[in-house]
């Protein structure tokens, strides 16, 4: 498996404090089943400065040399949305903006409330530079569920929507897994990736989830999940689906 969303570096974020800690995730994730880890920073968030881009490199092959290639790593974002954004990724050097692996593909995390630019609307503007939005946690942003239709313009529109492994096993509570259960039934999931912040809290692993999905939507649509598509973002391949088109299971 291939977990596209962690906050895997230390001292960066709200993510682990230690290198040791940093490793301890790699060592779970791998002994999980995951084979290649995206590191995903907070980014453009006031609380933490991780617009050196130098900086993540430098942390993450200190991360990768003491972990030893196993699982493999990369850098990439969760960059929040505002008003700016799309200004910001037009500067030289993107403003420090990483995108996933190095990729096209763009991890976006939306205002709670979705204040600021219409999701839809950013995601034509986005695709129409170059970049394919990935939009995270979707069932975790009440500005997206309470209010009927927005994920499903959002895929019409052509993000990609990737959800928590956590939710999909009930780990955050009865709501966030009915939001996502409801999504994977309405095939408008494309990631399940972990969000993991730290060994003791909110610790990394995709394989529950990938059981569960396996057990009530068949193993294809659990490895296509959360191994064909994070694939695709890695290899930065086209994605393979056309825009608005709905895949049933995923």
């Amino acid at each position: 498996m291939i977990d596209l969303h962690l906050h895997l570096l230390p001292g960066v974020d709200d993510g682990p404090a230690t290198l040791d800690q940093s490793a301890a995730m790699c060592r779970a994730a791998a002994a999980d089943g995951c084979v290649a880890l995206v590191a995903t920073p907070h980014q453009r968030r006031d609380e933490w400065a991780t617009g050196d881009s130098a900086r993540l490199e430098r942390e993450l092959a200190r991360l990768a040399e003491r972990c030893g290639g196993r699982p493999r790593l990369y850098l990439g974002g969760e960059v929040r949305v505002d008003s700016e954004l799309v200004a910001d990724l037009a500067r030289p050097g993107r403003s420090g903006i990483a995108t996933l692996a190095g990729s096209r593909y763009l991890l976006l995390e939306l205002e709670p409330r979705c204040l600021g630019p219409d999701p839809a609307e950013l995601a034509t503007e986005l695709l129409a530079r170059g970049y394919q939005p990935i939009v995270a946690h979707p069932e975790m942003t009440p500005g997206l569920w309470r209010e009927e239709g927005a994920c499903e313009r959002l895929v019409e529109a052509g993000a990609l929507l990737q959800v928590t492994a956590m939710s999909v096993t009930g780990d955050f509570g009865r709501g966030p897994r009915e939001r996502v259960w409801d999504l994977l039934e309405a095939g408008l999931v494309h990631f399940v990736a972990s969000d993991a912040h730290r060994p003791d809290w909110r610790p990394p692993g995709l394989a529950r989830a990938h059981g569960e999905i396996a057990a009530r939507f068949g193993l294809a649509t659990a490895q296509r999940l959360m191994v064909e598509n994070p694939l695709l973002v890695i290899e930065d391949r086209p994605w393979a689906y056309a825009p608005g088109v709905r895949e049933a299971g995923g």
